[in-house]
C-alpha cells in the first residue's frame, strides 16, 4: 500500500508540474528539442569530448571514413558482452573499401562515470581502435543527450559525408550491414 501510494505521488508530479519536459535528465545545455531527434537520414551531429589521455577527438575528424558511433559503458553488462563482436568487425572491416566511405572507424562514447573503469574496460576488452570519448557524466553525458541515447548498447553508422545510415546495429547485423556497404 506505501509503494502504491509513493507512485501515485510521483505520477501526479509529473504530470501536474507546469514543465513536465524538465524531468528528464539531460545535460543544462541540450534544449528538450535536441534530444532524441537523430534519425537515419540526417546529417550527423557533431560530437567532440575527451579521449583518456585528455585530448579532444571529433567526430567530423573521421569525415571520409564509414564510422560506427559506439555508445557504451565500462558497467554495462550488454555492452561488455556485445564488444568482442565489434572488435572482430573491426579488425575484419578497418582497411576495407566502401560505397560509402574510405575504411571502417569506430567512435566509442562511454557513459561511465569514473575514467580509472572506464579506461580498464577499454584494455580488458581488447578495444583497439583510437577514438575512445567520454564526458563522464553518465547518463547525462552530452552525446548521449544529442543522440538520444536512452538503453546502451547504442549504435549510428554513419557513411563518409556524415549522414547517418543505419542505428541499432549489434551482432550479425553490424557485419551484414558493412558487408552490404563493400565495394
Amino acid at each position: 500500500m506505501k509503494t502504491r501510494t509513493i507512485l501515485l505521488i510521483a505520477i501526479v508530479v509529473m504530470f501536474t508540474s507546469s514543465n513536465y519536459k524538465e524531468i528528464i535528465i539531460r545535460p543544462n545545455n541540450i534544449s528538450y528539442d535536441q534530444v532524441s531527434n537523430v534519425k537515419i537520414g540526417d546529417q550527423a551531429p557533431e560530437l567532440a569530448f575527451l579521449n583518456p589521455k585528455g585530448e579532444i577527438m571529433k567526430l567530423s575528424d573521421l569525415k571520409g571514413k564509414l564510422v560506427l558511433v559506439d555508445f557504451w559503458a565500462s558497467w554495462c553488462g550488454p555492452c561488455r558482452r556485445e564488444n568482442p563482436n565489434v572488435v572482430k568487425t573491426y579488425g575484419k572491416f578497418k582497411d576495407a573499401k566502401f560505397s560509402v566511405g574510405k575504411g571502417f572507424e569506430i567512435y566509442s562514447v562511454s557513459l561511465d562515470q569514473s575514467k580509472d573503469r572506464w579506461v580498464q574496460a577499454i584494455a580488458q576488452d581488447g578495444l583497439t581502435w583510437s577514438s575512445h570519448v567520454s564526458d563522464l557524466r553518465g547518463w547525462r553525458a552530452q552525446g548521449a543527450a544529442i543522440y538520444g541515447v536512452n538503453a546502451v548498447p547504442m549504435t549510428f553508422l554513419i557513411d563518409g559525408k556524415g549522414k547517418i545510415i543505419a542505428k541499432g546495429l549489434r551482432g550479425g547485423a553490424l557485419e551484414n550491414a558493412l558487408i552490404s556497404l563493400k565495394k
